[in-house]
């Protein structure tokens, strides 16, 4: 690497350093030890297999190990969404002419700058949430990962991510550079995030009726950004006159796979803020009982508040409570709506958490794939058994609160008997056939 490149490097990733927020000092300690620890994912598997001479990334024109390394670890390239705001570490590489390039699958997400310094890569970890990793643009054998810890953590260890290490979708107003105009105002997005506020800074290809988004617009002049017309932006499903898209694997930025994004990071958040809290809560219990000579085995209430705390979002999460309502029917432009669907599992009657509406909500069973995810079947045995009784409760109708309104008498039903098929390790109860009245 030569010295003016790294230099850039180095000013690229200290542009940001600061204190690291108090959420990220506390999941240092004991017992997460997030920077300590060493990973276990599906990017320090490759690490391995890459330094043993199992798998090899080949190096190729125009995009370097991008699409070697997203078949290696998984990742389709029909998840392709394009992002052109200045926000994440190579912004000086970030223009409405040379988008950013994102791709993900359940547990990998992987960013691409036009003549980057590097890969940006982030794994989701079922001990430690979200680890960053960097990849060098330039060959070398074996390639050369790097971990990221506190550069990263400055945005993505704060209360913008849960508190946690993990993912940041926003939806800002962008100028012609791609700086986001903050004067304007931003929103973190998620699948409880009206279609109205979604995809500032984005470019968006697919159809979805009379609905309106903030995606594909750049904010020229001295304009209110909120008061400009962005119907050139709405049903785009051809972006050729706004880039150069034969630099991309894909020319779309579809937006089904933004939909599913958006749902996903906020999800991953979420059980990485369960693992966490329940383990900080089993921790301080243990070192309570043995100052104050409890039983090893005695519970406070605290611990039962702290837990109830830690698992009750995330249960309401991955039921879709307060998504935001579609009213008409979404349609993409690439095949990752195809594809995603086609990964199951299915249960005996054919249906499948993957299974997509697209007209009324994102999931036919609104119950979030991610619950087969190994972050998921990894959290510890407190908050594990917090959700499968708490999923239970709901999904039989003994908890009609107004947080799980939106499931009909169907959907409960439905969930429940996908999951009795298809996840494993569920509790005895889970067995019980339930009849759920109608509401």
């Amino acid at each position: 690497m030569n010295l003016h490149r790294a230099i850039r490097l180095f000013i690229t990733a200290t542009a940001c350093l600061c204190t690291l927020p108090l959420a990220a000092q506390e999941f240092e300690q004991e017992p997460i030890r997030y920077s300590q620890r060493v990973p276990h994912n599906r990017v320090s598997e490759l690490i391995g297999q890459l330094e043993r001479g199992d798998v090899r990334l080949e190096h190729a024109a125009p995009c370097g190990y991008l699409r070697s390394l997203l078949k290696a670890l998984g990742v389709p390239v029909s998840s392709q969404t394009l992002v052109f705001s200045k926000t994440s570490l190579q912004r000086h590489r970030i223009s409405p002419r040379a988008p950013r390039a994102l791709y993900f699958s359940d547990d990998v997400y992987v960013g691409c700058c036009q003549n980057g310094d590097v890969l940006e890569i982030s794994a989701v970890d079922p001990e430690l949430g979200t680890v960053f990793y960097t990849l060098d643009a330039e060959a070398a054998d074996p390639p050369r990962f790097v971990r990221q810890t506190d550069n990263c953590l400055i945005c993505h260890g704060s209360s913008q991510t849960k508190d946690v290490p993990g993912h940041l979708v926003r939806s800002v107003f962008a100028d012609a550079s791609g700086l986001p105009i903050l004067s304007s105002g931003t929103y973190r997005i998620n699948h409880t995030s009206p279609l109205k506020q979604r995809w500032g800074g984005w470019y968006v290809t697919g159809t979805h009726g009379d609905q309106t988004h903030l995606g594909n617009l750049v904010v020229r002049g001295r304009y209110e950004p909120s008061q400009i017309d962005n119907s050139a932006g709405q049903n785009v499903t051809d972006l050729r006159d706004r880039f150069d898209i034969t630099q991309y694997l894909s020319p779309h930025s579809d937006l089904v796979a933004l939909m599913v994004l958006e749902h996903q990071a906020e999800a991953h958040n979420l059980i990485t803020r369960a693992n966490f809290l329940t383990r900080q809560a089993m921790h301080y219990q243990e070192t309570l009982n043995r100052e104050l000579h409890e039983p090893p085995d005695h519970v406070w209430d605290s611990t039962k508040i702290r837990l109830k705390s830690a698992c009750e979002p995330l249960v309401e999460y991955l039921l879709m409570s307060s998504e935001a309502p579609l009213t008409a029917r979404l349609q993409g432009t690439s095949t990752f709506a195809a594809e995603f669907a086609e990964r199951g599992p299915r249960d005996r009657h054919g249906r499948s958490l993957r299974d997509l509406d697209l007209e009324r909500r994102l999931f036919k069973y609104p119950c979030s794939y991610l619950i087969y995810s190994p972050s998921v079947q990894a959290l510890p045995a407190e908050a594990k058994d917090h959700l499968c009784r708490r999923l239970w409760e709901v999904l039989t109708g003994a908890d009609r609160s107004p947080a799980f309104a939106h499931l009909s008498a169907e959907d409960r039903t439905a969930i429940r008997e996908i999951l009795q098929d298809t996840l494993p390790g569920l509790p005895d109860y889970w067995r019980q056939d339930v009849a759920v009245r109608a509401e």
